[in-house]
């Protein structure tokens, strides 16, 4: 499914879910066709500019990528890497909070992985800037392709049990303190 309510793409559309949507509504924090997880809907337009123009705010993902990490590896994510960004130049990410899970998180042990034979690992990674497929290009730069990635929260505001395709609608009161945001 993409994050977008209308397009040409030949994919499942946000429209498809099972919920009455008011009008007027879009996503925040958009998720390409390839990723999933938490994905922030609202008609209150401000939203945009709260979180991603000024203060940073904390994304968190959990990402499984090929081959077993090594936590010299770890420390590279942790410390910085250089990805590719618009317009073929390098950046240096900035240093983030990288942690190698032993086993995913219980939450989604429903989901049956394929592959599970195959070395991998899962890492947890949160972020305050979101460049381009930024996750993806850093676990590439120590050579562990990702496998699947999962936003699973933004600031305080978590996917928890929420199943994919679900919608769960929040108290602006919540939200706005969730997300660490001013209601002005």
């Amino acid at each position: 499914m993409v994050s977008q309510f209308i397009g040409t793409e030949k994919a499942d559309l946000l429209s498809a879910l099972d919920f009455d949507f008011p009008e007027g509504i879009h996503a925040i924090g958009r998720l390409d066709s390839n990723s999933e997880g938490l994905l922030i809907l609202t008609t209150d337009k401000r939203i945009t500019k709260l979180l991603f123009q000024g203060v940073p705010h904390k994304r968190t993902y959990l990402v499984r990528v090929k081959n077993k990490v090594t936590p010299e590896e770890l420390e590279q994510l942790r410390t910085g890497v250089s990805i590719r960004i618009k317009g073929g130049e390098f950046y240096q990410t900035p240093p983030c909070d990288a942690v190698l899970l032993e086993t995913p998180p219980a939450v989604f042990e429903h989901q049956l992985e394929l592959r599970d034979y195959v070395p991998h690992s899962w890492l947890r990674i949160s972020v305050f800037e979101g460049k381009y497929h930024q996750i993806r290009k850093m676990v590439t730069a120590i050579h562990h392709p990702c496998k699947r990635l999962i936003r699973i929260a933004i600031e305080d505001l978590h996917l928890g049990d929420l199943a994919p395709g679900k919608v769960r609608e929040i108290a602006p009161e919540d939200f706005f303190r969730l997300l660490k945001i001013g209601n002005g």
